[in-house]
């Protein structure tokens, strides 16, 4: 064998020791680590309530991945942040959610902002759920229908002040259809998760200004999001709130 012949062979005996080296080495690599699992929710007294219709059950109007968002992250998040919140004074966590905000000024200073916020914001969106249906009736019966003609003079008045409402809130908030025994209907918004409840009246009807609740299908067209929410709203459920408000 000559002297190019030898080089040859070493070079290719080489360069095959390479490859066997690469593909033992991938070989006998270490699987990847596994995902870390997601943190457990801690637990507590209160609980997510389960949607009660399919996530795209109101769709065109409110779109199936906003509204799994919405309920399985956001509304989840309040929950789990009250349940912390609250841990170490159990005795709060006996009442029901809505009955802990309307008694916000009684609640421990430590832990008032949180139930301010964590128990608005599930309180508040366990009555937005309810308050909507696919097929439901869209206009106001019985007693409410009457009230909502007296005190703003029709229903597509009260809609239109409503939706105004609900347009004009800077920022992130809600706005609001209550009742109270003191002054009847009313027309107001709040900032962030405040509750009506925590000013002694009663929420009938709120809609979720919140980007969260509507930026995925309509971005930066709030005007849009209102009208369609217009279109899902469950009369027969916000009236029944009314005839159970008069009796309180």
């Amino acid at each position: 064998m000559n002297r190019r012949d030898l080089l040859r062979t070493r070079a290719l005996g080489a360069g095959t020791l390479v490859v066997g080296r690469a593909r033992v080495s991938s070989a006998d690599a270490a699987p990847p680590a596994p995902a870390a699992a997601a943190p457990m929710a801690p637990s507590g007294p209160y609980s997510l309530p389960p949607l009660p219709y399919a996530v795209d059950a109101l769709e065109p109007h409110l779109d199936a991945m906003t509204m799994t968002i919405h309920h399985d992250k956001h509304h989840a998040a309040y929950v789990n942040n009250l349940n912390k919140a609250i841990a170490g004074q159990p005795e709060w966590g006996r009442l029901p959610v809505e009955e802990l905000v309307r008694k916000l000024e009684g609640v421990p200073a430590e832990i008032r902002t949180a139930v301010r916020n964590q128990g608005g914001g599930h309180a508040n969106h366990s009555q937005f759920w309810l308050s909507l249906k696919r097929d439901g009736t869209r206009t106001p019966v019985g007693e409410l229908a009457g009230a909502i003609d007296k005190t703003f003079g029709s229903f597509s008045a009260f809609q239109d002040k409503f939706n105004t409402a609900a347009a004009g809130l800077f920022g992130s908030g809600w706005a609001w259809l209550t009742w109270s025994a003191a002054g009847g209907l009313a027309i107001e918004s709040s900032p962030n998760q405040d509750s009506p409840l925590s000013a002694g009246r009663t929420p009938l009807l709120g809609l979720d200004v919140w980007e969260h609740a509507y930026y995925l299908k309509f971005q930066n067209r709030r005007a849009e999001y209102i009208a369609e929410f217009a279109k899902v709203v469950d009369w027969d459920m916000i009236s029944a709130r009314f005839r159970d408000a008069g009796k309180g």
